[in-house]
């Protein structure tokens, strides 16, 4: 993962940079959003970009970010299930490193939302495939959240998809 402020990350250090910024502004918050969402554009290939976002309600946050290339995908609702398919490997990949930190340091992410964004909305031809993303993502024990409050894939993926 890259990160505009702590360049390159592996997860581990990713999560070790979370617990910090908990940590450093806990005491001047209205709570925490831990995001991760993908948006991706197609070109010769799909340029596909995962964010991993933490957001300090009313304070502003901090992003990593990955971009990957693959084959073109046309097909929107192929693109939109290998975002979402995306944005669940590397929510696993997340919690798992974060369960691995805690059993390490005994701190506790107990206090902060964890959300996956879907980059589709009830507006526009991504509509009808909506249920069948939202329920996906739900099944995975996840809580989600589509256009227009899918910020992490609707806006900092989708800049960095450009």
């Amino acid at each position: 993962m890259i990160s505009p402020t702590y360049g390159k990350c592996d997860m581990e250090r990713v999560v070790r940079i979370i617990a910090q910024y908990f940590k450093r502004n806990e005491k001047n918050s209205e709570g925490f959003n831990l995001i991760v969402g993908t948006d991706s554009q197609n070109y010769d290939s799909t340029k596909v970009v995962v964010v991993i976002a933490v957001q300090n309600i009313g304070h502003g946050g901090i992003f990593f970010y990955n971009i990957q290339k693959i084959r073109k995908i046309d097909d929107i609702r192929r693109k939109l299930l290998y975002e979402t398919n995306v944005s669940l490997i590397y929510a696993n990949r997340l919690i798992s490193e974060m369960e691995n930190y805690c059993g390490k340091t005994g701190f506790s992410f107990d206090k902060i939302n964890f959300c996956v964004h879907i980059d589709a909305g009830m507006n526009g031809k991504t509509r009808q495939l909506v249920p069948e993303l939202v329920a996906w993502v739900k099944a995975t024990g996840y809580d989600c959240r589509i256009k227009p409050d899918s910020f992490a894939a609707s806006s900092i993926a989708d800049k960095l998809s450009k």
